[in-house]
């Protein structure tokens, strides 16, 4: 995937976040966990695209 793609993607996906936080009502707990799951997501989505999560799984722990 061309790194244009990845920070349109980026953009895309903040602006998006940003929208919902701001314009749609929702009590600030449930705020802080649709933001921690999109975050933890896009960086998963990011470790995907360099390979990193590819080199982990192929890490043994124990037998």
């Amino acid at each position: 995937m061309p790194l244009l793609q990845v920070i349109i993607v980026l953009i895309v996906v903040g602006v998006l976040l940003w929208l919902i936080n701001r314009f749609i009502p929702m009590a600030g707990s449930i705020k802080s966990i649709l933001n921690a799951v999109v975050v933890i997501a896009v960086v998963l989505w990011l470790l995907n695209i360099f390979g990193i999560l590819n080199y982990l799984a192929t890490i043994n722990v124990g037998k």
